[in-house]
């Protein structure tokens, strides 16, 4: 048991690390670029992995749109009245979160929003999952996650406290590779009436 806490330990630490030197990069297509190769290393050799260990022998690397500097836009964070509430998971259980502001912006030509949900707990974290036009055809079905902090995913923010919003890094959640993860998926209301392409695609061989 104390192992797998370790391996786990080390994923996250080597997640926060990746992060860190994304929001540190003048250039984000560099940093994408990074990104996708820290991330393939990861699942293909990593003991956390979600790729189950019968299928990562086949592993070719995770897919992904192309990049489009066009899908990276700022949010402005509109305060909400904090509110309650749990977000249904692939599992069987709700996790508990607080729904606590709005993130609007503009995404090719249309007028976007979605909610940002605070997870409780010791230290809290942001969590920004979402749906579009292409979840459940081009791209996993329940959601992809843009923002999660407490497991390190986090873009940072720009002047005037609005955050980075860079679909290029939206991903796939664990529960996509294999069924034995319990991931929160994306809520009703966090779905976009555009189609995203771009960040991470649905994986070969997920479910």
């Amino acid at each position: 048991m104390i192992g797998e806490r370790l391996e786990l330990l080390d994923w996250k630490r080597q997640v926060f690390e990746l992060y860190q030197h994304i929001r540190a990069s003048p250039d984000p297509a560099a940093a994408w670029d990074g990104w996708r190769a820290v991330r393939n290393r990861l699942f293909a050799g990593h003991p956390m992995s979600p790729i189950p260990d019968a299928r990562r022998g086949g592993f070719a690397g995770l897919l992904y749109f192309e990049y489009d500097p066009s899908a990276r836009v700022l949010g402005e964070i509109v305060d909400t009245t904090p509110v309650p509430c749990t977000i249904p998971t692939s599992g069987d259980d709700a996790y508990p979160f607080t729904r606590t502001a709005i993130a609007r912006f503009d995404l090719w030509g249309s007028r976007c929003e979605l909610e940002l949900y605070w997870l409780g707990g010791y230290g809290g974290g942001l969590f920004l999952p979402f749906r579009d036009v292409t979840s459940g055809t081009e791209t996993y079905g329940a959601g992809r996650y843009l923002l999660d902090t407490v497991k390190g995913a986090d873009l940072g923010a720009a002047e005037g406290g609005r955050l980075i919003l860079d679909f290029n890094f939206a991903y796939n959640p664990s529960c996509a590779y294999d069924a034995r993860w319990v991931c929160p998926l994306a809520p009703p209301l966090n779905r976009l009436s555009v189609p995203v392409r771009a960040g991470e695609r649905t994986p070969v061989g997920g479910i």
